[in-house]
């Protein structure tokens, strides 16, 4: 491809992407270093309930536990969960939605089936059943029912894009060449498929870690470990809204929010590479705006001219 084409398939000086990866790149290095220089989460040793200050910067628990070193230490588990979660569902959408979409025939509808399935079940409250059943749940075990249950959207997408690349001609002479079906799928498909791969990928990361958040939340989330939800399910446990102690929960919360921020204006970016139509509306908005201020200055101006 070449450079000039490359520059039109990207939007220049994206101020979607842009902010989105400050945001996403500061919070993964934060839960990557952070922890390192932070107390252990887990002692008890400080005063409970203290505000904010130079020796605690978000304050302690009633249990005196540091927000700030929990706060890190729950950012590393909330991306690890969102991570392992958002892989396991693209895995399985490409399965169920690629795949099914080039092989056709019974595999196709096998696959179909059910992918409907999953559709027509509720997601979030068929992981709390999951959940609820299990009485030990560690990261990766979260991670696996989040990805297991989430991924029937996003292969429905897929699924279409499938059927109409595989009437390609690049995918017909793969054909007739003597490819193997692994080897088309892999390398005429899926390159092409490569934006919105990456845009599904993202919304799954962030619907991870939202729900891992309200599975904690809930109290159904893994076991001994600290992220975002279960220091909000702390702070729910220990009364810190009706105590004021608004640094217990505002902050996980906050970061929620900034990371999900984040991973939506990257997938918008992504989603105006997919379609440059996206890309040119605001240009276009622009045009007509001006277009109908100018009529309207026009039509203020032929009065002036007919009275002189």
């Amino acid at each position: 491809m070449a450079k000039g084409a490359l520059r039109q398939l990207l939007p220049s000086r994206s101020g979607k992407l842009t902010t989105g990866l400050v945001i996403v790149i500061g919070i993964t290095l934060f839960a990557i270093i952070a922890p390192f220089f932070t107390q252990n989460p887990r002692s008890s040793q400080n005063p409970a309930m203290l505000p904010p200050g130079a020796d605690h910067l978000l304050g302690t628990t009633s249990l005196g536990y540091d927000v700030f070193a929990q706060l890190a230490e729950g950012a590393r588990s909330s991306l690890l969960v969102g991570v392992t979660a958002g892989a396991i569902a693209i895995v399985l959408s490409i399965i169920f939605g690629i795949v099914a979409g080039y092989v056709g025939g019974w595999t196709d509808a096998g696959l179909r089936l059910v992918t409907n399935i999953m559709l027509v079940i509720p997601a979030i409250p068929l992981q709390i059943v999951v959940a609820s059943y299990l009485q030990k749940r560690s990261l990766v075990l979260v991670a696996v029912i989040l990805g297991v249950l989430g991924w029937a959207g996003g292969a429905v997408v897929l699924r279409s894009m499938a059927l109409s690349l595989r009437t390609r001609d690049y995918v017909s002479a793969a054909k007739v060449a003597g490819e193997k079906t692994w080897r088309i799928i892999l390398v005429e498909i899926m390159p092409n498929l490569l934006p919105l791969l990456a845009a599904q990928f993202l919304f799954a990361v962030i619907l991870a870690i939202l729900n891992e958040a309200g599975l904690s939340y809930l109290g159904l989330g893994p076991n001994n470990s600290i992220t975002w939800g279960t220091i909000l399910n702390d702070a729910q446990g220990g009364s810190a809204l009706t105590r004021g102690a608004w640094w217990w929960f505002v902050p996980p919360g906050v970061l929620i929010a900034l990371f999900g921020c984040g991973m939506s204006l990257i997938n918008f970016a992504i989603d105006e590479i997919i379609n440059p139509k996206l890309r040119s509306a605001p240009q276009a908005a622009k045009r007509v705006r001006k277009a109908g201020g100018d009529v309207v200055v026009n039509a203020e101006q032929e009065p002036e001219k007919v009275n002189a």
